[in-house]
């Protein structure tokens, strides 16, 4: 069964990288370079979880981890928080998410990360 996993970045590189590395290990990747229309991003690709990156346009990714937990269909799909900030360990407890991944990342912990929210 391929998993979905919807990544919310606006840094091309790093969707690309994060794609590159996800689509080999069998993942479907879904990219978003804002939140706008974030409960529809949801709604047309189901994942089965969530790379938020901190500084995410329109409305960062703390108020939209927070959104996306207090969704009834969604606040059980893991987010993960993804940022170069040196406070994401706080940031993504402020947030709600459910683990974090500090950039740059190495990608055997980037999977691991990922691999461990799912149940």
């Amino acid at each position: 069964m391929v998993k979905n996993i919807l990544i919310f970045d606006d840094d091309k590189h790093t969707l690309s990288v994060c794609k590159y590395i996800l689509e080999g290990a069998g993942w479907a990747v879904f990219t978003r370079s804002n939140t706008n229309n974030l409960i529809s991003s949801l709604d047309e690709t189901t994942p089965q979880v969530i790379l938020m990156d901190n500084q995410i346009p329109e409305t960062g990714g703390i108020v939209a981890t927070q959104t996306i937990k207090a969704h009834p269909l969604y606040k059980d799909v893991p987010v993960i928080y993804f940022s170069a900030n040196k406070d994401i360990k706080d940031l993504s407890l402020q947030a709600g998410a459910n683990a974090y991944i500090e950039k740059p990342f190495d990608i055997f912990e980037f999977q691991e990360i990922i691999n461990s929210v799912i149940t």
